[in-house]
Order: C-alpha cells, then structure tokens, then sequence
C-alpha cells in the first residue's frame, strides 16, 4: 500500500487555515474551518489557541490532544507550487 506523504512543517495562517509542507515537498493550504462546529475542535475556534498549532509525529496537533488524520490534511489540502506563486517585485 502507497503511503501519503506526512506533514513536515506547519503554520497557522488567518481566517483558521494551516500552511502544510508534506515531506514529498508539496505546499498545501488546509482550510480548518468546517471543523470548528465538531467535538473536540470547537476550541480551535479561539484563535490564539488555533496558532498553537505544531508537528506531531508526521501530522498537525494542538495542546489539548485534537489532530488531524495526516492523509485527510494531504488529501483535502488545496496544494500550491512555490515555483508558479507570484513573484514580489
């Protein structure tokens, strides 16, 4: 069975969305939002605690014990190429 790339890196962005770098270098962008109404993440809706985000064993999680399955983040991610973002200048 081909295994989905884990999460390497993450950064919590506004409006509840998670920058995700996958170890097959890919960027994606994960939108929490439609879990912020369900169980355990409804404390995600707090922002400050939202941004406490961190890398847990190949996947995201926050303090109080709520993560995300690594293959849903890959999965449902609207990934991005850092080579065809526009450039600054």
């Amino acid at each position: 069975m081909h295994m989905l790339p884990r999460v390497q890196s993450v950064k919590a962005l506004p409006e509840y969305r998670l920058e995700l770098t996958f170890t097959s270098g890919e960027i994606g962008i994960y939108d929490c939002r439609p879990l912020l109404h369900f169980g355990v993440f409804a404390e995600l809706q707090d922002e400050e605690y939202f941004r406490q985000v961190e890398l847990v064993n190949g996947t995201v999680a926050w303090p109080h014990d709520q993560d995300i399955c690594p293959d849903t983040l890959y999965a449902e991610s609207q990934l991005v190429k850092p080579e065809t973002a526009p450039s600054k200048g």
